[in-house]
């Protein structure tokens, strides 16, 4: 399926939604992860030769050297996807964005017709939720574990199936720590402990960061010319001990290895000296980047922010050929799919 082209000449300020757009075979839509997480396929991009290869994710030490730094990001998923029912018995579903004070919630709340102060029943009405706000709910629960506890994994929308016990472990990376996310940052699922364990002997070194994965990464760009477009805030942090491996990467070139989106816009809103706190950053081509030197990342839908910072990395025409040779070769695309290293 090629790629569309145009040959009217547009401002070079000018970048279309459209030039981001590309066709995707429904059924390369991973709907489960591999069984095993390093199985998965790796296309590998290397930007100055524009070279491609097909390999496995075990392999990726292959294009790693001794003294290549891996920046992962340690957000951890919590279940925050509850339903529940109205005392009328009809259904209503809850997504906890961010817990507020007590056991009151910021949530995104369906149908957006429920009154303030209605009473939401969950687990046979054991637990209690009362509506807020629009945006906001608080429970009647005896702990912030209990409202957990009723939730399951918030999938995205494009997994067409109800989320199973087997994404409590699936859908969240073996590094998970600091709780906080809405989404996973999907390019570090390929991760074991075993392969982890194996780049350390191999002299790699290993940074956290986090980023706390929102709603904004599902947000779509409605906007033809994407500068427009506004990134929603999400917080993140470097603790001082990645700081150090960064800066010492940095001073000895080695190179810095961002593993997913996320953990290349952190890197990113760091360079000028940022540490904690909330970034919009929105990376799109022409962008020129201070820190990140290779990306690993999975396969993003088509006009969404996450596939504007692949081209801006690798270049448009690039990135464009990759994913193309990816459908070609019916890779598995998005969340649960394959992965694609661009060096």
């Amino acid at each position: 399926m090629p790629w569309k082209s145009c040959n009217i000449i547009i401002p070079e300020q000018m970048l279309r939604l459209s030039d981001f757009d590309y066709k995707l075979p429904r059924e390369l839509i991973a709907q489960y992860p591999p069984e095993e997480r390093d199985t998965c396929r790796l296309l590998v991009l290397e930007r100055k030769k524009k070279k491609i290869e097909h390999r496995v994710f075990k392999d990726i030490g292959d294009y790693l050297n001794k003294g290549d730094l891996l920046v992962l990001n340690d957000t951890k998923v919590l279940p925050c996807r509850l339903f529940g029912r109205r005392k009328t018995g009809g259904k209503v579903e809850v997504l906890l964005l961010k817990q507020k004070e007590a056991l009151s919630f910021e949530a995104m709340l369906k149908p957006a017709r429920l009154k303030l102060g209605e009473k939401i029943i969950f687990n046979n009405g054991k637990i209690l939720g009362e509506v807020k706000a629009r945006n906001e709910i608080s429970f009647d629960a005896q702990d912030r574990d209990a409202i957990y506890n009723l939730g399951v994994m918030p999938l995205p929308p494009y997994i067409k199936r109800k989320p199973e016990i087997s994404d409590n472990i699936n859908y969240q990376t073996v590094y998970a720590r600091e709780e906080g996310a809405v989404a996973s940052p999907t390019a570090g699922l390929h991760f074991t402990e075993d392969l982890i364990r194996k780049l350390r002997v191999q002299g790699l070194n290993i940074a956290y960061l986090t980023l706390h994965v929102g709603l904004g990464t599902f947000k779509p760009v409605k906007s033809e010319d994407i500068t427009r477009h506004k990134m929603e805030p999400e917080y993140f942090k470097i603790t001082e001990s990645s700081i150090k491996k960064i800066e010492e990467a940095r001073k000895s070139k080695n190179r810095i290895v961002a593993v997913g989106t996320t953990s290349l816009r952190v890197l990113e809103t760091y360079a000028p000296g940022r540490k904690e706190g909330y970034t919009d950053l929105f990376i799109y081509p022409g962008y020129q980047f201070k820190l990140a030197d290779c990306l690993l990342t999975n396969f993003h839908l088509p006009k969404t922010t996450l596939f504007m910072l692949v081209c801006a990395f690798a270049g448009e025409s690039l990135s464009k050929k990759a994913y193309q040779e990816a459908i070609d070769k019916e890779y598995r695309f998005y969340s649960y799919g394959d992965a694609m290293l661009i060096v």
